[in-house]
């Protein structure tokens, strides 16, 4: 098995509770044993999650899976912008405003889950904004 998605390191929490959910989700410095033996994925092709952006969204864009992420600020940011067009990526960024503990950023998530996989059926690149209520695609201009 291949993963799909890829969680970012700003949300390890987020991302070892999914990757004991789902058997195709994947983290920085994840060596792919799972609780299931069924579910076991090669280790995760980025291992250092101090990784910096122009490396890893390259990278996890390549190898096909659409990326998770927590940034609240992400529609400013014009270098991540630009390295997810350069890309071509899908990201999914959590953009919900306060300081969000693992339990929060599943309370955003889950409910937007469904959309999310709709959405990443797409050809990147775009990001795009998650709230526990909308899902919106920011500008890459």
């Amino acid at each position: 098995m291949e993963p799909l998605w890829y969680v970012d390191a700003d949300t390890l929490g987020l991302a070892h509770v999914l990757a004991r959910a789902r058997p195709d989700v994947t983290y920085p410095g994840d060596n792919g044993v799972r609780h299931k033996k069924s579910w076991r994925l090669p280790p995760c092709i980025i291992s250092d999650p101090a990784m910096h952006d122009d490396e890893w969204i390259p990278a996890v864009s390549r190898a096909g899976m659409a990326i998770i992420t927590r940034d609240k600020h992400i529609a400013t940011r014009t270098a991540e912008k630009n390295e997810v067009i350069a890309a071509s990526a899908r990201m999914f960024a959590i953009t919900t405003p306060g300081n969000l503990r693992t339990w929060d950023l599943l309370c955003v998530l889950i409910p937007q889950w469904e959309r999310i996989e709709r959405a990443a059926q797409d050809a990147g690149p775009y990001i795009y904004s998650v709230t526990r209520h909308t899902m919106s695609k920011i500008d890459l201009r």
